[in-house]
């Protein structure tokens, strides 16, 4: 197996690389720490050493990658993007500590929406995260930093997590790939939780194969005994369609938050899946029962799960805290305990609405998002834009699916905006039949990394 990155080369010049890269892009809020050159250097020189003396040990040696700053790392503070929250584990995640083994050098922990509680790139002490190659645009969030820090070339690969879309918008702003892995693929242990019952962690890459081999060395993980949402895989897998049948959402002007070109755009990305799907005619979808499921996620009571994570540290330090988040944090303890058995059956009643659609169709095209606004617009109505953002994220993990982002180019203006980006989403444990489709999309060729 080739994979795109620095394979070609050794840990060492890779490591060396991206020290150079960082150096030179030099912006300020898409880092919020490194491991030291020194000793990411002798970590890639162990690396090196390994690979003589064999090479199947260490199948990701010569790539660099970073690490969302929710998920530990051995030595470097995890801060969640709030330093009076911050501590030093003694020890990788295991999703961290699966990668290192198989030869990865970490980097350093990337900027982040605090506490992982948005979807905009604009709610850190650190720093507003600026987009990888579009200025005025926002860079998406929570996985802010890690996605910038793949799109600008400053590491092959990074990690993020997604609750409500954090491992999807921000490669959509950054026009890269990112994959949401099935709920419970990848041990969650050593993540600072945002909802424990939804939390994944993800996968940013410029290119599918690198993604989908990365987020397959991570599913090693699991079943994890520390991380009790954790789970195996169905005995004998899944099979995989090399055709599957494609549904597409069914969507007019108004489903592209005003953009005026976006139905155009989200035709052309889904007619571009469609030609490596089946031969079959794609079936429309109305996903009116997915959007009503994900405003259940911080319209309802479930948005009370994140006061559960991090609720008595928000009260205790308020005033560290930025204060969109803590508002959303400190008001899901206002939320009645019915509430919560009420929003579960509509739940229920809104997974049985939208379960026939998978008798029809293997995988479900939705556009990553209805548009990409501007810093200023995030800022003037933060609230607002970021449930925009959210419409067609929000409701994936509530519903057990997985789903995978990829950048499809259209029509239009890239010194202006990304490139369309759609996302694949398939039934929990069909991982592989997104992957397979999306790196025919591509050709799996790695997103052309732009310079700023």
């Amino acid at each position: 197996m080739t994979l795109q990155g620095g394979t070609s080369g050794s840990a060492v010049d890779a490591v060396e690389r991206a020290f150079d890269a960082i150096a030179l892009d030099g912006r300020m809020g898409i880092w919020i720490s490194h491991v030291p050159r020194r000793a990411a250097l002798a970590e890639a020189e162990r690396i090196d050493a390994a690979r003589t003396a064999d090479p199947a040990s260490v199948p990701l040696a010569g790539l660099v990658f970073a690490v969302k700053d929710n998920i530990d790392v051995a030595g470097i503070p995890t801060t969640a993007a709030c330093p009076s929250f911050a501590y030093t584990p003694t020890e990788h995640a295991p999703a961290v500590q699966a990668l290192v083994d198989a030869g990865a050098v970490v980097i350093g922990k990337t900027n982040l929406d605090q506490f992982a509680t948005g979807l905009v790139g604009t709610r850190s002490p650190y720093g507003i995260c600026p987009n990888a190659h579009w200025p005025n645009l926002v860079s998406g969030g929570s996985s802010s930093g890690s996605a910038v820090a793949v799109a600008a070339g400053h590491v092959d690969f990074a990690l993020g997590t997604d609750t409500a879309g954090s491992g999807r918008i921000p490669a959509a702003c950054n026009g890269i790939v990112g994959i949401k892995p099935t709920r419970g693929r990848v041990s969650a242990h050593g993540v600072v939780p945002a909802c424990r019952s939804l939390d994944c962690v993800t996968v940013f890459a410029r290119g599918v194969e690198l993604a989908a081999t990365v987020a397959g060395i991570m599913a090693r993980t699991t079943p994890d005994p520390a991380d009790p949402w954790s789970r195996a895989a169905p005995i004998g897998g899944v099979m995989r369609s090399d055709a599957p049948r494609l549904g597409i959402a069914k969507l007019d002007a108004a489903g592209f938050d005003g953009d005026a070109a976006g139905a155009h755009r989200f035709s052309l990305a889904a007619a571009a899946v469609a030609a490596h799907a089946s031969s079959l005619e794609p079936y429309h979808v109305d996903v009116t029962d997915f959007v009503a499921t994900g405003a259940l996620l911080y319209e309802g009571a479930f948005v009370a799960e994140r006061y559960e994570a991090v609720g008595a540290f928000v009260d205790a330090h308020a005033a560290d805290v930025d204060p969109v988040v803590a508002g959303i944090v400190q008001n899901a303890a206002r939320l009645p305990a019915w509430q919560v058995f009420r929003d579960r059956t509509r739940l229920a009643e809104l997974a049985a609405r939208t379960a026939p659609l998978w008798d029809e169709v293997d995988v479900l095209v939705v556009p990553s998002a209805p548009r990409i606004p501007t810093v200023k617009d995030v800022l003037a109505a933060p609230i607002e834009r970021n449930t925009m953002l959210g419409r067609y994220t929000n409701f994936v993990n509530l519903l057990d699916l997985c789903a995978l982002t990829l950048p499809v180019p259209t029509e239009h203006d890239l010194a202006t905006m990304p490139p369309t980006s759609i996302t694949l989403i398939a039934p929990a444990w069909h991982d592989d039949v997104l992957v397979s489709l999306a790196a025919r999309v591509l050709g799996d060729t790695p997103t052309t990394r732009r310079t700023t």
